[in-house]
């Protein structure tokens, strides 16, 4: 459904403070994913401040960055249809932006843990949680959030994109937000869940639970790929996180593998 009529200046105006607001997504060259110790890999962050504690390279090429990037080129027309129906309600006509912004709103009257906790609660009950096969007809469908207000339902990743753009706009640094795909290794599949830091622990917001935990405690997962405002990462290998004991990491385990093609879980 289309958003009210504005004319070209207005328009402009809004995409500036779209951006503005959200911050735009840095541009990144092609390349290839390639082996740790081939030399023209991508250098890896040291130390790692991403969920986990796992250092990560950046991904220029491959299925999973392209899923990302058709989501972003969308974000970019939702921006500013959100921040119009934001400065003038009564003359917003989409409804699902109306919803997002109900969200937003109860999350930015509420400060720390509680405005994390008031969108995650929110989100999960907004959208039925929804096969991309069902849906659409095909699997591992990514959806931005007004499209995914607009049919009410959608799958892990479609619940974390929401939540990472409500986030942000509720007034969460972009530094401090992620979507991070794991590996459920007790249901055999991939998962996607947001992830805000707050005083320096990182905590996942997850459609699976009303309860954030931080990354910390998750277990029987597998930390994959991790997704900032720039663009994809992919975590170098990991143990399980159960195997890792208390309070050790490993950044010292070499990425050998080249991203592959990624189906995520259903729910």
């Amino acid at each position: 459904m289309g958003f009210f009529g504005h004319s070209p200046a207005r328009r402009a105006i809004g995409l500036a403070c779209a951006l503005a607001w959200y911050g735009l997504a840095a541009d990144l060259s092609a390349g290839t994913l390639e082996q740790a110790d081939s030399p023209s890999a991508p250098q890896l962050s040291q130390p790692s401040a991403e969920p986990f504690g796992l250092s990560v390279s950046r991904v220029f090429a491959g299925r999973l960055r392209e899923k990302w990037r058709n989501v972003e080129r969308k974000l970019d027309d939702e921006r500013v249809q959100i921040a119009l129906c934001d400065g003038d309600r009564e003359r917003c006509a989409s409804p699902a932006a109306l919803r997002f912004l109900a969200i937003i709103d109860s999350a930015r009257g509420r400060e720390g843990r509680a405005r994390l906790g008031e969108v995650n609660r929110a989100v999960n009950l907004a959208i039925r949680p929804m096969s991309d096969q069902a849906q659409y007809g095909e699997a591992d469908v990514w959806t931005s959030p007004l499209v995914t207000f607009t049919h009410g339902a959608g799958d892990c990743e479609d619940y974390a994109i929401a939540k990472f753009v409500a986030l942000h706009q509720a007034g969460i640094s972009s530094d401090d937000l992620r979507i991070v795909i794991i590996r459920d290794t007790i249901r055999g599949e991939d998962h996607a869940v947001a992830a805000a830091r707050l005083d320096g622990h990182w905590l996942a917001l997850d459609n699976r639970r009303m309860a954030m935990v931080e990354d910390d405690n998750l277990r029987n997962y597998r930390p994959l790929f991790v997704i900032d405002q720039h663009g994809l990462m992919q975590y170098r290998e990991p143990p399980l996180l159960a195997e890792i004991p208390d309070g050790v990491r490993s950044p010292t385990l070499t990425l050998t593998v080249s991203q592959p093609g990624l189906v995520l879980a259903t729910n």
